[in-house]
């Protein structure tokens, strides 16, 4: 009994001191523990804004940024730009500066263009050749010949006694024939009186004898007003007469390529229309007779 009472005591000591070295080292943990942190144990940020804790909390002022700088900054950077318009608009353009000093240096009068042009008795700037006109060459004992296009001379034509009324003239590569309205129209009409057509057949051999010319008709009237109404005025009268000439060509065999047919009405009077020789002169058909251009 004494034994086992022994044994039981010796137990509960051993327990009792196992027990205390377990909460000695669960202390020193403890403490290891809150000595890591430089505020102790670890409490939440609310707790230290709140509670007893408030009195003593002050939120840091955050510091405020210097902006004073950019005002200089922008400062200077005005200065500058208004400097560099200011030495633009004073400044002579690059290209012009440059060849003003190279015509300044070309015409010194030691450079060596000057130099040169004096040594070999020439001007500095070299002349200008003037056009001339072109001519053919010329023979060997002739003058040179002139290349401008020529008409060639009217042809001899089988005109004969074609009346008073009918006036001829010959220009350079042309035939005129001036003939009197009288002779071909009835007044204020534009067909042609047998009279006129026999005036038109006179004229067939000369038209037929140079095939290469053109044959240009022209109605010209009077500056007396017309208003009728197949002509309203002039115009219509004058454009109608050269029309009937050409068409009673065409009937006769002459090729409709070399017939045109112009209506002048008064704009090309060769008399004055004052007085009533002058209207008469003034209405009147032209058949010109032109001649192709030769080189």
């Amino acid at each position: 009994m004494t034994d086992t009472l022994l044994h039981k005591v010796i137990g509960q000591v051993v327990s009792q001191q196992a027990a205390a070295q377990q909460a000695a080292l669960r202390a020193a943990q403890e403490a290891a523990a809150g000595s890591s942190s430089p505020l102790g144990p670890e409490r939440p940020i609310g707790a230290l804004h709140g509670g007893r804790f408030e009195r003593w909390h002050v939120e840091a002022t955050p510091p405020q940024e210097e902006e004073t700088w950019l005002i200089t900054y922008l400062d200077v950077i005005t200065l500058l730009l208004a400097m560099m318009v200011v030495m633009l608009a004073f400044s002579e353009p690059v290209s012009q500066k440059f060849q003003g000093e190279r015509r300044e240096s070309a015409l010194a009068p030691h450079s060596p263009v000057v130099q040169s042009a004096a040594d070999s008795g020439t001007s500095v700037v070299p002349p200008v050749p003037l056009p001339h006109p072109v001519t053919a060459p010329a023979p060997a004992d002739g003058p040179p010949l002139n290349t401008r296009p020529t008409q060639p001379p009217p042809p001899a034509l089988p005109i004969g006694d074609l009346g008073s009324n009918i006036e001829v003239t010959v220009g350079e590569g042309v035939v005129r024939f001036r003939i009197s309205s009288e002779i071909l129209f009835a007044s204020g009409d534009s067909a042609l009186t047998p009279a006129g057509q026999a005036v038109m057949d006179r004229l067939l051999p000369a038209f037929n004898q140079a095939q290469d010319h053109t044959i240009v008709v022209e109605g010209h009237t009077d500056n007396v007003p017309i208003n009728t109404v197949r002509f309203p005025s002039n115009w219509e009268l004058a454009a109608a007469r050269a029309g009937s000439v050409v068409r009673h060509l065409e009937t006769r065999g002459l090729n409709p390529t070399r017939l045109r047919a112009t209506g002048l009405a008064d704009t090309r009077p060769i008399a004055p229309n004052a007085t009533a020789e002058g209207r008469a002169a003034n209405r009147r058909v032209e058949i010109t007779m032109e001649a192709p251009a030769t080189r």
